[in-house]
């Protein structure tokens, strides 16, 4: 499981109760419907990519990693971008996804 980000840890140890809602209700929409693991990070990445949210594109790439897609799968996500967002936001979106790919080659 890759680190999770210092804010959201500080976030889940201040406000248990709200963090807790939160991991009940993420589990509860997972469920709701057949879409496998893999699926849901993939079309929560363009989801993220469509609101200019760097963060959540790189959570979602992680998570869609730990899914088993692979790194052509998820630019492939991405490359989808090109004809609802615009080029130059697809663009963005594959340097986002770049730098947690970069950052996993780093940890080896």
């Amino acid at each position: 499981m890759p680190k999770l980000p210092s804010h959201f840890k500080k976030f889940m140890t201040e406000q248990p109760a709200v963090g807790a809602a939160y991991g009940k209700l993420s589990d509860a929409v997972a469920e709701a419907g057949p879409l496998d693991a893999k699926t849901r990070a993939l079309v929560k990445l363009g989801l993220s990519l469509g609101a200019k949210m760097e963060g959540a594109v790189h959570s979602q790439a992680r998570k869609a990693l730990e899914a088993g897609a692979t790194r052509e799968e998820i630019r492939h996500a991405v490359l989808q971008a090109t004809t609802t967002l615009g080029f130059p936001q697809m663009m963005t979106g594959i340097a986002w996804v770049e730098d947690v790919f970069r950052k996993e080659d780093e940890r080896g």
